[in-house]
């Protein structure tokens, strides 16, 4: 066997390694990026633990293909980079997406979400839900607003009634 069908079966094995490690995998198209403009995504990217690589499409397809990603293939045409998101599933997708409003060069392709593959339309979609400490933020708050009302209710009951007492006791 060759050396480059070595090397090109290692890393084969290492993107469907990194394919299975993660719960959401989002494909872009970033040609046209500036270096400054690449470089800030990556940051972007790296600050919120997600692993941001460019492979070669077809290793990229063999690893997708080996993994049961079949539908995914359509998403590889021109240059694609791999965004491999380990804790929150939307994060890929949601900075990606924002990134691209700034960037239109930057097109969401596709990707992978809890071994399901998801089309650009809902990699969109995603990508507009909003972060899981927001989400329980908002639950938070909606549960504190009824507790926040209800103890209001009991401190002006409370007040009435000492009022109340300290009429009585007066008018005696």
């Amino acid at each position: 066997m060759g050396k480059n069908r070595k090397l090109k079966e290692a890393k084969v094995k290492e993107i469907e390694e990194k394919m299975k490690k993660a719960n959401s995998i989002v494909f872009a198209r970033y040609q046209g990026l500036t270096v400054e403009e690449d470089t800030k995504l990556r940051k972007n990217l790296r600050e919120a633990g997600i692993e941001y690589k460019v492979y070669k499409n077809t290793l990229s397809k063999l690893a997708a293909k080996k993994l049961g990603f079949d539908e995914v293939e359509d998403a590889f045409s021109g240059p694609i980079s791999t965004a491999f998101g380990y804790d929150d599933p939307a994060a890929p997708a949601r900075i990606l997406n924002d990134f691209s409003k700034d960037h239109k060069v930057l097109e969401l392709k596709g990707g992978v979400i809890d071994g399901k593959v998801f089309d650009k339309d809902k990699i969109q979609k995603l990508a507009s839900i909003p972060p899981r400490d927001v989400l329980i933020a908002k639950l938070l708050g909606s549960l504190k607003a009824p507790l926040s009302k209800f103890v209001y209710l009991l401190n002006a009951v409370e007040e009435k009634r000492k009022s109340e007492e300290k009429q009585e006791s007066q008018e005696s």
